[in-house]
C-alpha cells in the first residue's frame, strides 16, 4: 500500500523563531471575539472581552507575506480597554496608527488633510486583512516559552521601508505629501487593495 511508503512525503518545516528585529511584510486578520460596545463604535463582533479581567482587545494573527519566512504566523493582542487604566488602550491606538501609516504609506510627521484622512477607519473591518511592514519581537507564551510576535509597525520614515514594502501601490496609497489636495476615503485601504469589506461584518461572515 502506497500510504506506508514515506519517501515522497515533504520534509518537515523548521519551527525556529523568526529572529528578533526582522522586518517582514504581514497581513493582519482579526479573530472575532463577539464583543460589541455601541458607545465606542465597536461593532461587527471583532473585539474580544476577557471575562476574568474585563480587558477588551483585538485578537490578531499576522501572516508573513513573502521572503524567507513566508506563510509563518504570529499572534498578538491590540488593547482597546483595561479596567486598570488607559495605558493599554493608548498603546493599542499607537500601534494601530503606526499600522495605518505603514499600510497607507503615510509619513508619521505628515499632518496634511490627506494624511489625517488616511489615519481614519470606518470600523475594525478596515483592519481585517490590512498589510503592513512589521518588526518581529519576542514574547513569552502561557508556558513561559519564547514566541515571535508583532508589536510595532515600520513606517515610511524608516530607512528600510521602501525596499521592504515592494507591493504595487495605487494612487490611494501614494505618499500623503504627494496627495495633499486629494481626499482619501475612510476605507482607503479597501480601495487600494481591491478588498471591500462589508461594514459591520467580519471577514469570516462574508
Amino acid at each position: 500500500m502506497t500510504y506506508f511508503d514515506f519517501n515522497s512525503a515533504s520534509e518537515q518545516t523548521s519551527f525556529d523563531l523568526i529572529p528578533k528585529g526582522s522586518l517582514v511584510r504581514v497581513r493582519m486578520t482579526v479573530k472575532p471575539g463577539g464583543h460589541d460596545d455601541l458607545s465606542q463604535g465597536w461593532t461587527g463582533g471583532y473585539a474580544t472581552r476577557n471575562v476574568n479581567t474585563g480587558s477588551v482587545y483585538l485578537n490578531c494573527e499576522f501572516v508573513v507575506m513573502e521572503g524567507e519566512y513566508a506563510r509563518r504566523k504570529m499572534w498578538s493582542l491590540i488593547g482597546l480597554h483595561s479596567p486598570k487604566g488607559s495605558e493599554w488602550a493608548n498603546m493599542g491606538r499607537t500601534f494601530v496608527k503606526a499600522i495605518l501609516n505603514s499600510a497607507r504609506n503615510v509619513h508619521p510627521g505628515d499632518n496634511s488633510p490627506a494624511a489625517q484622512n488616511a489615519r481614519r477607519i470606518s470600523g475594525f473591518a478596515d483592519l481585517d486583512g490590512i498589510e503592513f511592514l512589521g518588526k518581529v519581537d519576542w514574547d513569552k507564551d502561557q508556558n513561559g516559552q519564547d514566541k515571535s510576535v508583532i508589536k510595532s509597525a515600520i513606517t515610511p520614515d524608516h530607512k528600510d521601508y521602501a525596499a521592504a514594502m515592494v507591493a504595487p501601490r495605487s494612487a490611494a496609497t501614494a505618499p500623503a505629501t504627494q496627495a495633499a489636495n486629494a481626499t482619501i476615503a475612510p476605507n482607503a485601504y479597501a480601495q487600494a487593495t481591491g478588498r471591500d469589506p462589508i461594514p459591520g461584518r467580519p471577514s469570516w461572515a462574508q
